[in-house]
């Protein structure tokens, strides 16, 4: 199969992915309605079940796909970083994403735009009451999206154009599809930052380890908010009290 082929049956699953959400949660969630729960665990209960179904079964079409089709996936001509690399510069990645993200939330403050994103506060309360949702926030969501995003349009890009007009156009359009455009540079830099850990190692796999590693950490923190914010003010207290 033509590598614009698999690029188009790709893009389509994942756009046919977000479709069938919005049809498939009012079903789940009249579902867990009639099954008894309060609205808000209902509600909680049929979106967190709803992105695992969809995510779930987008995942393994892509992986189907992708193993037919091992010719689509290399972009960057020379030979691939090796395993301890991927895993390396995975990591890295994740700690230049997570800068950037800082400094896109501090950008974003001096042109007055509240710090915090309203969908990872969203996403993370849904966890609370169905944990089921972390499975697609964690793992099957930078899978299909670093798929969709580096190698589908950035390495599209890339092969017509250079590395920056491909790094910024895919990092944009990432940041533009999380629906929170008063937020573009937190999801911007994140895409630059696995866009660079891509093209540096030639592997898919290094920024899909990146974003793996961002998205665990944000739901760890998101999660342990609370106790976090009690930590917080307890070294607070002692501080006050020795000094």
């Amino acid at each position: 199969m033509k590598n614009w082929v698999v690029a188009l049956i790709l893009f389509i699953t994942y756009v046919l992915m977000q479709i069938a959400s919005i049809f498939l949660a009012p079903v789940l969630v009249f579902y867990f309605s009639e099954k008894g729960l309060p609205q808000v665990e209902a509600l909680s209960h049929g979106f967190a079940w709803t992105l695992f179904t969809v995510n779930t079964i987008a995942a393994i079409i892509f992986v189907i796909i992708l193993l037919k089709n091992k010719k689509f996936i290399p972009v960057f001509k020379g030979k691939p970083a090796h395993m301890g690399n991927v895993l390396l510069w995975g990591i890295i990645g994740f700690f230049l994403a997570m800068a950037g993200q800082i400094l896109g939330a501090a950008i974003e403050s001096m042109f007055g735009v509240e710090a915090g994103s309203e969908n990872t506060e969203l996403l993370s309360n849904i966890a609370k009451t169905a944990p089921i949702i972390i499975f697609p926030m964690v793992l099957f969501a930078p899978f299909l999206e670093e798929v969709v995003f580096r190698r589908i349009l950035f390495g599209g890009l890339y092969r017509k154009t250079n590395f920056w007009i491909a790094a910024i156009a895919s990092a944009v359009v990432f940041a533009a599809v999380h629906n929170e455009l008063q937020h573009l540079l937190m999801y911007l830099m994140p895409g630059l930052a696995f866009a660079f850990v891509y093209y540096k190692t030639k592997r898919l796999l290094t920024p899909m380890i990146a974003h793996f590693l961002m998205n665990g950490f944000v739901t760890v923190v998101q999660w342990n908010a609370e106790k976090l914010q009690q930590l917080q003010d307890m070294q607070q207290s002692i501080i006050t009290f020795l000094l």
